[in-house]
């Protein structure tokens, strides 16, 4: 029953929930998975009678228990896979994607807990986004805040980005941006919300769009910069 377009959807439900909408509507389901108004509609149908989704009319859907289960499976096995391919197999952030998009579908659960202690049980993916654990829950992050928001003259590091989109990890790498990176906010120009940053060690000061601004997470920076995680917090 659990084929590669349900999956897909599941996680697609989940992803925009996690965004902010309680019910996601038939339309912004359509346009995550790249699919037509009506071919979602019947898709929607199939996991509402299987007990994936519930649907109020006029206000969209939401994941059951039973669906969000499923769907934080898929998000931690496609996290874990990021993680292996970056660690182990060379890849760069911007490369895996698409790949773990793949391996997201594997079966075997014994392989995925397998995975993860190889992989000493990680927490963030190279992106910065939390793994859930095997218990369908993910940790939140403390203390994160975008860019964008940032107070001034406070060393920041960079904890996550918002958009995975190889485009955009592409084009921090021209800047020279990664997790980790270290910079201080020494300017946030009122015309456009652009941002004069400044990284340890270099003498200029770089300027910053803002639309890579919001999509960049950081956290206060420390002497041993440590991510927190407080206990765990059911999404339901």
């Amino acid at each position: 029953m659990l084929t590669v377009s349900v999956e897909n959807y599941l996680k697609a439900i989940l992803h925009l929930q996690v965004e902010g909408d309680d019910r996601v509507s038939t339309t912004a389901i359509a346009q995550k998975v790249a699919s037509t108004p009506a071919s979602t509609s019947a898709m929607l149908a199939k996991l509402g009678e299987r007990g994936w989704l519930e649907h109020q009319p006029y206000h969209g859907v939401r994941l059951t228990q039973k669906g969000h289960r499923v769907a934080m499976d898929i998000l931690r096995k496609h996290r874990l896979w990021e993680c292996f391919l970056v660690d182990y197999l060379g890849f760069e952030w911007d490369q895996v994607h698409d790949i773990a998009e793949e391996l997201e579908h594997v079966g075997s659960v014994e392989l995925i807990n397998r995975l993860d202690a190889f992989l000493g049980f990680p927490k963030l993916d190279p992106h910065g986004d939390v793994i859930p654990g095997p218990n369908g829950r993910f940790r939140t992050v403390a203390a994160r805040t975008l860019l964008t928001e940032a107070p001034r003259n406070l060393e920041l590091v960079v904890v996550g980005v918002v958009d995975g989109g190889d485009a955009f990890l592409r084009h921090l790498g021209v800047l020279g941006i990664q997790l980790g990176t270290r910079m201080t906010v020494l300017e946030r120009l009122s015309f456009d919300g652009s941002l004069h940053i400044k990284c340890p060690g270099d003498e200029e000061v770089q300027l910053l769009a803002p639309s890579v601004g919001q999509r960049l997470w950081v956290d206060q920076s420390s002497p041993s910069p440590e991510i927190v995680f407080p206990e765990e917090e059911d999404l339901q």
